[in-house]
């Protein structure tokens, strides 16, 4: 694939591999191949040709920009500020897909789908869990449960009488049907 400039040129097609390698993406700045990749997803969820500003569009231009970064990620695992960068640009599109999720969901679906993008939604409520909350949490279980097994007799003895009632009643109604259509009146 060539550069941005030379693509639509008609010379290109008659020079030399050299001429064209020079000319191709693989030999472009990092600032060109993201320019690229960037007009690449920008055409998939664009709505008209002029459109350069909706949801759609800078979700696909932060799109770009994290791919850019994971990919650099990759080969410098120890780069703390694009990982930074990186991050807040994953909480900006979020916050772009949260509204556009809310205001006009068929082009929330269609972006997330065109652009290959997982979309979860937030909590909406996180408690960051201390030590001491932990111990508690625990200890309200064991609690709950100790209780449980010290009730478990009495809810048995319950529902074995509510079952009998049930029964009862059951045997009763059964009695009465026979009992009318012995006598031929309906019930």
């Amino acid at each position: 694939m060539l550069k941005i400039g030379y693509a639509d040129v008609p010379v290109v097609s008659s020079v030399d591999d050299v001429v064209k390698k020079l000319l191709s993406l693989e030999m472009a700045s990092q600032k060109e191949k993201m320019k690229v990749k960037t007009q690449q997803l920008v055409e998939k969820v664009r709505r008209s040709p002029n459109d350069d500003g909706s949801f759609e569009v800078q979700v696909a231009i932060l799109t770009a920009k994290i791919r850019t970064y994971e990919e650099h990620l990759q080969k410098h695992p120890k780069d703390k500020r694009n990982r930074r960068h990186m991050l807040m640009d994953i909480d900006r599109r979020k916050k772009l897909l949260g509204y556009l999720r809310r205001v006009r969901y068929d082009a929330f679906e269609n972006t997330c789908k065109q652009l290959d993008i997982q979309y979860t939604p937030r909590p909406t409520y996180t408690r960051r869990p201390t030590k001491r909350w932990l111990v508690k949490k625990a200890f309200c279980r064991r609690v709950f449960e100790e209780v449980r097994k010290l009730k478990a007799p009495e809810r048995r003895k319950q529902r074995q009488e509510w079952q009998a009632r049930a029964r009862a009643e059951r045997e009763k109604e059964a009695q009465a049907q026979a009992q009318a259509q012995a006598e031929g009146t309906p019930v």
